[in-house]
């Protein structure tokens, strides 16, 4: 009889256990199934703002909402927008999702919580979309009537408040409308200023300008009076094809660049080096320091720009083209010896960028496609705190560090590391400048 109740015993004993894996296994969708969500209130993700209730949030932005019975919501939507739901982010009492980073197409100013069985539960929740971020222009140099490309996010063309374009204070045509991107044409009159787009969310300004000249160390029309400077002269050219007035050529579209990008700097490097031949080297007009007049304080922050134009019939696919910069102590014009301000100075060589200091590799083409602007000048923006490579794409071993670093620049296409394919390029650049980010 003892024997038996032991067995009694022990069988509800795992009966009552099993229930409870059962009810453990149990997932909140599955509990929550055929049940209306209810959504209580909305908060940051941050812990330590948690207290905060949110009525509103801005595109991209990552929201909590608090309730009950949310476990089995399948989709969330933000006005007419759907968002990427997560299932390990939801459960019975909180939904973490982001919302859409998409201007609504219909402003309703509800957030749609649906489950699988199509039960919708709405809630009051507004979308902020920002004012238009406006973060590069095709040509900054295009010239009036030309077509470019702005790009950027948050273009939202308002049938009521319709998106509007200007540079500076001249109004300009749009050609076409996306979200990220706009189709413009350039307006006659249009002097040195930013970009502005305005939407019905607000208006923002391009950090670069239009025909900026901001930081400029080449212009090839004399603003600065700097051109070439080294052992070798580039042809400096205005046959009506350049974008503003004069601009050097590198390659002279017969000349070959070997698939390795082998050294040819009589036809492929542009050379600027601070100094003159006279003793002590002083710095006169067409060989000043480039730091003398241009700022490179918060360098890191800064990128190198130009405009190119390369066509079609002399594609570019070997080399890379080398960005580098130099101290005068590297080198310089004229012989070795010293300054007039008494620091030692290298004179000319052109050993100084073999040695692993950096420099910037600009590579647009790759071992199957060559690149070409199809004859068009665009903009070459190249972060200088990219500049981190040796002649060979490997890292570099001696830095940029200080602005007394930046006293010459030559531009080399050559070497990079990537076998290319044997081409004959044909490299027109204009206005190489230095500017914020």
């Amino acid at each position: 009889m003892k024997k038996a109740t032991k067995y009694i015993v022990l069988a509800a004993f795992a009966a009552v256990v099993g229930a409870s894996m059962t009810s453990c296994s149990e997932t909140d969708a599955e509990k929550d199934k055929g049940a209306t969500p209810v959504i209580k209130y909305a908060r940051p993700v941050d812990f330590d703002k948690s207290d905060s209730l949110l009525v509103a949030a801005p595109l991209g932005a990552r929201v909590v909402f608090v309730g009950e019975g949310l476990g089995d919501v399948q989709q969330v939507w933000f006005n007419d927008q759907k968002a990427r739901l997560n299932p390990t982010m939801v459960t019975s009492h909180t939904v973490i999702v982001d919302i859409p980073n998409l201007i609504p197409g219909e402003v309703t100013n509800i957030a749609k919580f649906i489950t699988s069985d199509n039960i919708t539960t709405e809630y009051p929740f507004n979308v902020l979309v920002p004012a238009p971020r406006v973060t590069s222009m095709s040509c900054e140099y295009a010239k009036a009537g030309d077509i470019v490309t702005i790009d950027g996010a948050y273009f939202a063309d308002d049938p009521n408040v319709p998106l509007t374009v200007s540079f500076g204070d001249v109004p300009a045509t749009i050609k076409s409308i996306t979200q990220s991107q706009l189709q413009v044409e350039v307006p006659a009159g249009a002097t040195e200023a930013p970009v502005i787009v305005t939407s019905i969310y607000g208006s923002g300004e391009s950090s670069f300008h239009y025909l900026d000249t901001t930081g400029m160390m080449f212009d090839f029309d004399g603003a600065t009076g700097l051109g070439n400077h080294g052992w070798h002269n580039r042809p400096i050219e205005n046959d009506g094809s350049g974008i503003s007035g004069n601009y050097v050529v590198l390659g002279n579209g017969s000349t070959s660049m070997s698939a390795a990008g082998d050294w040819n700097d009589s036809d492929f490097s542009f050379e600027y080096w601070a100094g003159s031949w006279n003793t002590p080297t002083d710095y006169p007009e067409d060989g000043k320091r480039l730091f003398d007049f241009v700022d490179f304080r918060d360098f890191n922050n800064k990128c190198i720009k130009f405009e190119v134009c390369i066509p079609a019939s002399n594609a570019w696919q070997a080399g890379a083209m080398q960005l580098i910069f130099a101290p005068t102590s590297m080198v310089s014009m004229g012989n070795a010896g010293t300054d007039i301000y008494g620091n030692t100075v290298a004179g000319c060589n052109n050993t100084f960028f073999q040695g692993g200091l950096a420099r910037g590799l600009w590579r647009p083409w790759t071992s199957s496609e060559a690149y070409h602007t199809d004859g068009q000048w665009v903009t070459v923006s190249y972060p200088i705190s990219d500049c981190v490579y040796d002649q060979d794409g490997k890292g570099a071993s001696t830095f940029l560090a200080s602005v007394e670093d930046f006293a010459s620049f030559q531009m080399f296409v050559w070497a990079g590391g990537v076998e290319g394919v044997e081409c004959t390029p044909l490299i027109k650049i204009d206005n190489i400048r230095v500017v914020k980010n």
